[in-house]
């Protein structure tokens, strides 16, 4: 009789605890639902709020409202998953746990020192608008497009395609290349038997045409003058302004349109040149 009540027991306490664990399942399983539809419902308002807010008469730039986006979803998701954290170990070990992960969360914040300082000069970046999402910049010899910046991180792709994600705090010196009118510099060389001033004529009617038929062009490029003597010809150069970022798609269409100029008006361009010697 008293193996039978023993079992009984055992039996009840098994059935006791296999309830309160799948009792505490079933609220991580909910706490985890509902930081996921958070994070996905306040993304998706942050995104209308922000493209709202882009229509009216006094707006913030797109880039300036593609940062602000970021960094308000980045906030949200970091305050969201701290939430769940607390609320998941409070439910798996209770007032113990909580008390457990202060002290694990005080002896972490002694280690965490480079994280806090991500976060704090991740925020003089954005409070100083150092740059600002679609940016090109360069960042401690890393070059590329900015693609998001967080509180933590800021990630830019090169023009290689590669992704490269930097810590905050470990920026210490940035160019930005996309503030304020850029200038594009393109030499030409011609002949030495080349008449310089029917080169450089037929080379500012370009630059007029080319100045005309692309808006990003701010100031007209014309040619300076002779920059350099060669072993193989003549070095002129051509400078003018243009909008951020558009910088090389014109240098690179310029130098095209410079080299069809030169050939349709018969000016020679330097080439290496290689003489075959017969002996006898």
């Amino acid at each position: 009789m008293d193996k039978l009540v023993g079992f009984f027991q055992k039996y009840s306490n098994f059935e006791e605890k296999l309830y309160n664990f799948a009792d505490s399942a079933i609220k991580v399983l909910v706490i985890l639902v509902l930081m996921y539809l958070t994070v996905k419902i306040g993304n998706s308002l942050i995104r209308r709020i922000i493209e709202k807010h882009q229509t009216f008469k006094f707006s913030l730039s797109e880039k300036k409202s593609e940062t602000f986006k970021m960094l308000l979803q980045s906030i949200l998701r970091y305050a969201v998953y701290f939430v769940g954290i607390i609320a998941i170990v409070e439910v798996m070990f209770g007032t113990i746990g909580l008390t457990l992960a202060g002290i694990g969360g005080v002896a972490v914040g002694f280690g965490a020192q480079s994280l806090i300082k991500d976060v704090i000069n991740g925020f003089f970046i954005l409070f100083e608008d150092q740059y600002s999402v679609g940016d090109n910049v360069t960042i401690d010899g890393k070059g590329g497009t900015v693609e998001s910046i967080g509180l933590r991180l800021t990630k830019i792709r090169d023009f290689n395609g590669d992704l490269h994600t930097i810590p905050n705090g470990a920026i210490t010196k940035v160019t930005n290349h996309s503030r304020g009118n850029v200038r594009i510099q393109v030499d030409a060389e011609i002949s030495y038997n080349t008449d310089i001033d029917k080169a450089t004529d037929a080379l500012n009617i370009l630059c007029k045409k080319f100045c005309e038929e692309n808006e990003d062009v701010v100031e007209c490029p014309q040619v300076l003058g002779v920059s350099a003597l060669k072993d193989t010809g003549v070095t002129l150069r051509i400078i003018g302004m243009t909008m951020p970022a558009a910088q090389v798609t014109l240098e690179m269409k310029l130098r095209r349109e410079i080299m069809d100029t030169l050939i349709e008006n018969g000016i020679e361009m330097p080439f290496q040149k290689a003489k075959l010697i017969k002996e006898v």
